[in-house]
């Protein structure tokens, strides 16, 4: 798996030559972080699922209401989007 493009610009502002106010080792720090936390989100929003049948949106929606199934299907693009930007 490729190092996620937050990593790998923490590791290289950590390489740049430090200035008086040293802010690249700060921004690789909250680089760091940020990525913690959206791994985190990721880990929660990958722990449950609804069985939709995404070949009878219909059917699920009376089986577990629309609201349900729509966020359902938001929770399922927002983690393909999250598994890309990770690569």
């Amino acid at each position: 798996m490729n190092e996620p493009n937050a990593l790998r610009l923490a590791k290289w502002l950590d390489a740049m030559p430090s200035s008086g106010y040293a802010l690249s080792n700060q921004a690789a720090a909250e680089l760091r972080r940020l990525h913690k936390v959206n791994q985190e989100l990721l880990d929660v929003l990958q722990s449950y699922s609804l069985p939709i049948d995404m070949n009878n949106i219909a059917k699920s929606c009376s089986e577990f209401g629309c609201k349900a199934v729509e966020l359902e299907l938001n929770r399922r693009a927002a983690i393909a989007k999250a598994e890309v930007e990770q690569k």
